[in-house]
């Protein structure tokens, strides 16, 4: 196991966004964080990077609890719909992550072909669109040091042959021992892409595990038929 999470709650005033949400995340594994819009994923994503205070629960390595202020040394979180630099080029982002945040130049002309952008290099990313920006902050990510990155969507703003390049570039990293943490709100594309699945609605899990063991637990708690296809098992366990 590369880390736990435990008792995670966090309130906005009267609001739970977060409530008692507790998971494992195995080396290098795809795990999917799917749920609809509103049900916490980006909150859950925030508040394990250290963006947003939790209210309460743990991040466990090794037993061990590890701060907010820690967390940049062992995750890298990749945020959706952000700009950063809009005045610099793709190519300054790359090497800004890779000289400044510890990046590895190794796989810098790899990340470039597997995510297509030696067009772009020189174009500022405040001038890209929004698929173009998403494959840059993809490339940035890709480039970092950190054991565990936390991606939020993905394929927002992709289409389909992009998806499944992209979704082929992720495998590869993660064949490589990189755990990839994707927050994926169309269910479809999850259960083509990822090996295992953390179910959350609205700001709790009700469900984790492959889509067999998922399968196996709406079974037991509706009956001896399973549910067929991963759309199916999150509604019969939400």
């Amino acid at each position: 196991m590369l880390f736990q999470v435990t008792g995670l709650c966090k309130r906005f005033g009267r609001i739970s966004a977060l409530a008692d949400v507790g998971f494992h995340v195995r080396p290098g594994e795809l795990l999917g964080l799917i749920g609809p819009n509103g049900a916490g994923k980006s909150t859950l994503f925030e508040c394990l990077a250290g963006v947003l205070p939790a209210d309460s629960g743990s991040m466990l390595v090794n037993g061990r609890p590890v701060a907010a202020r820690q967390r940049h040394t062992f995750l890298f979180y990749v945020p959706d719909g952000i700009a950063p630099w809009p005045q610099q080029s793709v190519q300054w982002a790359l090497d800004f992550t890779i000289g400044f945040l510890g990046g590895r130049e190794s796989l810098r002309q790899e990340v470039i072909e597997q995510l297509d952008l030696g067009p772009l290099l020189p174009q500022p990313l405040g001038t890209l669109s929004k698929g173009q920006r998403k494959r840059a902050l993809l490339a940035i990510g890709l480039l970092t040091p950190q054991p565990a990155l936390l991606i939020d969507e993905p394929f927002e703003g992709l289409d389909l042959r992009q998806a499944r390049d992209i979704a082929a570039a992720l495998r590869a990293h993660a064949a490589r021992g990189r755990t990839l943490f994707l927050s994926i709100h169309q269910i479809a594309d999850a259960g083509r892409f990822c090996d295992r699945f953390v179910l959350l609605t609205s700001g709790r899990v009700c469900g984790e595990g492959t889509v067999a063991e998922l399968a196996g637990l709406a079974a037991a708690r509706q009956g001896p038929q399973p549910p067929a296809g991963l759309e199916e098992v999150f509604l019969a366990l939400t």
